[in-house]
């Protein structure tokens, strides 16, 4: 049957609704089929959720790897060009992820969350093993450095990744000819190809964020948020003076545009916010960074480094998760001691990203080295689920930003910004 000319076209819904719908969905199975009363509508959904995360991990290394060496050896960068990204990648990420560190630790004394918390009740076991892992500066340092680039890969060690592909990237811009060329197209090629591997995947993204969504409020439950209601507002409300009076302000400084630049962030931040996994946000972030005009080069090299240094979420949460131990065992810590505190955990923090449940690790170890009650994370497990959400998607726009702050201190900042229109 033949179109009328007058009739409106429908309208085809987007990525990023999708995503929002199955947000929705997810919250209302997982309210109404509780995993204690549906675990087999839960274990359907864990299943989509890891399959999905699954397939992100597969992208990750060969993204990273093909992006970085065509980056930099494919425009003849140097060392010296390199490491002046990475030290002013450096110095930005130290000044904001302190600042997020001591926002936390003004937040947490203001509204103390832990006031009036029992943790009578909890056991200090569940947290034995968290704080058993030792995290040293020199140990981050270690490491860094891959003792196999496939043994990194395996793993999906992500800074490993980056510094094995920059050092081959630099070893590739010295040599001449055509073993050059081969390589670099060969990276070109695999680079254009996960790309289209990314559009693949997101495809699955509404399952994989619904199953996520879905498994999270079935096992947690929303009335386990009423007794801890006050830390996790606390986080929350500390995470959005956060973005305005430091993330926004550092925007209109380096003069990147707002608008636009959410447009590229926004799916990528809804992902990792639905998941509570920057690294299932990764490959689709990069891809929109790079339509929104950021060189190849700084995407590649910024945002995984951000990843182990730029946390800005998750040393935020660090600071109020662990003055909340001392108020919740009626502990009265004296400035010097919280300040004491803070610095620790801004050298421990920086290798957050290179240890499962890292966060708790290093609350575990910072908790045990100042003689706060273990407890505490007992207590604060019951919410971690949506406090991960938070800090999680904070860490990803923190680190996007951080990128595009990068691509204009280099002076490669695009004139006129790509609009990246949502899939």
């Amino acid at each position: 049957m033949a179109t009328e000319p007058n009739a409106p076209a429908r309208r085809k819904i987007s990525q990023t609704q999708w995503i929002l719908i199955s947000m929705v969905i997810g919250i209302l199975a997982g309210w109404l089929l509780p995993a204690a009363e549906h675990p087999n509508v839960t274990a359907f959904a864990r299943t989509l959720s890891t399959v999905f995360l699954r397939l992100i991990k597969t992208l990750i290394v060969p993204l990273l790897f093909s992006t970085l060496v065509v980056g930099i050896a494919g425009h003849g960068d140097d060392m010296r060009r390199v490491g002046r990204l990475a030290l002013r990648s450096i110095v930005y990420f130290e000044v904001v992820t302190t600042i997020a560190l001591f926002l936390g630790l003004g937040a947490v004394n203001l509204v103390k969350p832990g006031a009036g918390i029992s943790l009578s009740s909890a056991s200090a076991d569940v947290a034995q093993g968290y704080a058993a892992t030792k995290i040293t500066f020199a140990g981050v340092i270690e490491h860094a450095v891959p003792q196999s680039f496939f043994e990194a890969a395996a793993k999906n060690e992500v800074l490993q990744v980056v510094l094995f592909s920059i050092l081959f990237a630099v070893a590739l811009a010295r040599v001449q000819g055509r073993p050059r060329q081969v390589m670099l197209e060969f990276c070109e090629s695999l680079a254009e190809v996960m790309f289209k591997f990314v559009a693949i995947v997101m495809a699955f993204a509404p399952w994989g964020i619904g199953g996520a969504i879905a498994v999270t409020v079935g096992a947690s439950g929303i009335t386990v948020l009423k007794s801890l209601a006050i830390l996790v507002l606390t986080l929350y409300g500390t995470l959005v003076v956060f973005v305005l009076c430091v993330l926004l302000p550092v925007a209109l400084i380096f003069r990147v545009p707002i608008r636009p630049f959410w447009r590229a962030t926004k799916e990528p931040w809804l992902i990792a916010f639905s998941t509570a996994s920057s690294e299932a946000a990764l490959p689709l972030m990069m891809q929109n960074l790079e339509r929104f005009g950021i060189p190849k080069r700084i995407v590649a090299f910024v945002l995984p480094a951000g990843y182990s240094f730029n946390l800005d979420g998750s040393t935020l949460y660090l600071a109020i998760a662990s003055v909340f131990a001392a108020q919740a065992g009626g502990i009265d810590m004296t400035f010097g001691q919280q300040l004491l505190m803070m610095l620790t955990l801004m050298l421990t923090s920086k290798g957050v990203a290179a240890v499962p449940r890292a966060s708790l690790v290093i609350l575990a170890g910072a908790l045990a080295m100042f003689n706060l009650p273990l407890e505490a994370i007992a207590v604060i497990l019951g919410v971690d689920a949506f406090m991960d959400m938070a800090r999680t998607s904070i860490n990803l726009m923190g680190n996007s930003l951080a990128t595009a702050v990068m691509a204009r201190w280099e002076g490669e900042f695009p004139e006129n910004p790509g609009e990246v229109v949502p899939t």
